[in-house]
């Protein structure tokens, strides 16, 4: 009886994907490994030449910051430990200690002119002005490379994108608003810079010369037609006044005397000139009228007809 050989099946075995492991930050791995066999001969050999040559080494190893200044030291490349240094005098080791100064006196720094688009699709020019301070030196020195720079460039970025999302009216009737929400956005992300914000001020908003006109046109139409309806106002009130005047003194005929009496004194206090003015009422007039209209109908009535004249 034939015998049939069974060959093992092929494997199929699943490969597993490498275990996710978190990136580090290269700052923290350097800062966790210590000094080397050949940094610490170095070091103690400093020390050794600064003894040796000590007047000469005293005079180079001192510095000196002022009270608005701090020294952020690094040995053989490393941060000494306990922070920036100052203000005052320290002491440095020649060869192998180096330092840098920073200045922690707000800095105003006015961004150029920037144009940007609002959400209305008006071209506007805007510039600013950014008060910012150095709040940790030794972040400043070691997290970025040039912390004045970057915060320079960081406003102007942040200006064109908060205005970019406003309207033309927003941007000319909230810059307070704009201004506060500038300086949380710039201080959020130059905190990590050791910068402190401290205010944002929007100096300019400049509009294109057609906008200027079509503007100046819109609001000369708006003002001609306020006035228009105000006048218009005034003239309903006033007429509606004399209407109010007008039935008063027809109910009451003295009255009419007494504006002509009342007009009379203004005139005189107005003008000093001997002036004669005699009130003529306009019934009278009126009468007048009506009886030389009667007579004359009254004589061409009684007028007899002349008799024709014959020729002989």
């Amino acid at each position: 009886m034939a015998t049939q050989a069974i060959h093992p099946a092929p494997s199929t075995a699943v490969q597993m994907p490498p275990a996710y492991s978190p990136e580090k930050d290269d700052r923290d791995i350097a800062n966790d490994a210590g000094y080397g066999c050949t940094s610490y001969l170095l070091i103690g050999i400093s020390y050794l030449l600064t003894i040796i040559f000590f007047p000469i080494t005293l005079c180079m190893g001192i510095k000196i910051v002022q009270e608005y200044e701090r020294a952020v030291i690094f040995r053989l490349g490393r941060l000494l430990p306990g922070g920036a240094k100052g203000p005052g005098l320290f002491f440095i080791v020649p060869c192998i200690d180096t330092y840098r100064k920073v200045d922690l006196r707000v800095v105003s720094f006015q961004v150029p002119p920037q144009e940007v688009l609002t959400k209305d699709s008006v071209t506007v020019s805007v510039d600013a002005v950014i008060y910012y301070r150095v709040k940790n030196a030794t972040i400043a020195v070691t997290n970025v490379e040039n912390a004045e720079q970057s915060t320079k460039l960081l406003a102007m970025t942040t200006l064109r994108n908060t205005l970019g999302v406003k309207t033309l009216a927003e941007i000319l009737a909230g810059r307070e608003e704009m201004s506060a929400h500038m300086q949380s956005a710039l201080d959020e992300v130059s905190e990590t810079w050791g910068v402190r914000v401290e205010r944002v001020e929007i100096k300019d908003v400049s509009l294109p010369t057609i906008m200027q006109r079509s503007m100046a046109a819109i609001a000369e139409a708006q003002r001609e037609a306020e006035a228009k309806i105000v006048a218009a106002k005034g003239e309903q009130e006033a007429s509606m006044a004399l209407r109010e005047a007008a039935l008063t003194m027809a109910d009451t005929p003295a009255a009419l005397q007494l504006r002509y009496l009342q007009t009379l004194t203004s005139i005189s206090a107005e003008r000093n000139t001997t002036t004669v003015v005699f009130p003529f009422p306009i019934d009278l007039m009126s009468t007048f009228a009506n009886g030389f209209a009667n007579s004359d109908g009254a004589h061409k009535m009684t007028i007899p007809a002349q008799p024709p004249t014959q020729h002989l």
